[in-house]
């Protein structure tokens, strides 16, 4: 029973991703895109979470900061410390990080896979220091969906399950990373 149970973990992981991956290929190129004019032109992209996906924004600053498949120079991609000291709260340390940090023509790369409420704020705050948006989220943002401007994108992997939104958003930087690498390298050999 334990065996088929585990099984089903695998199963279901991969129905989503077979589900979501036509739907969510021309938003991921227009991301990539995003990203790419943002940093050519001396911009920046900040990516943040709350919560366990603070690990995810980690994660994809480390693919672009460093190298994911072919080397490359590292591109001015940082990930912003949710558990910064002397804040109430992550998402106060967050918002206080973009007011600082954040300029005009930069990026956030926003993961928010269990819908905490402040994601909403700090897309507000991003838009404040004219930065645009590319939010990956889960199914459980329709309360701040209307705070994004057409200028942003989101990336939305429809499940309730977090395991499951979380596995999506990993496999959505890889592919974010490759196009980004694609763009500026050409396809690896």
């Amino acid at each position: 029973m334990l065996e088929q149970r585990i099984q089903q973990q695998f199963f279901e992981s991969a129905d989503l991703l077979y589900q979501v991956a036509e739907n969510l290929a021309r938003p991921l190129a227009v991301a990539a895109q995003m990203m790419v004019d943002a940093l050519t032109a001396g911009g920046r992209v900040w990516c943040a979470g709350l919560g366990l996906s603070a690990a995810d924004a980690s994660y994809a600053a480390a693919l672009l900061a460093g190298r994911f498949e072919q080397e490359r120079p590292g591109l001015a991609v940082m990930a912003l410390d949710a558990q910064a000291q002397g804040y109430p709260d992550p998402a106060s340390a967050l918002m206080r990080q973009i007011q600082t940090l954040g300029h005009p023509g930069d990026l956030l790369l926003l993961f928010e896979c269990q819908g905490s409420g402040a994601a909403g704020a700090l897309l507000q705050v991003a838009h404040s220091q004219e930065m645009s948006v590319i939010a990956l989220s889960g199914t459980q943002d329709d309360d701040w969906k209307s705070t994004l401007l057409d200028t942003d994108v989101q990336l939305r992997v429809p499940h309730s399950r977090f395991a499951r939104v979380a596995e999506a958003h990993r496999l959505l930087s890889h592919c974010l990373a490759d196009a980004i690498d694609v763009q500026l390298l050409g396809a690896a050999e």
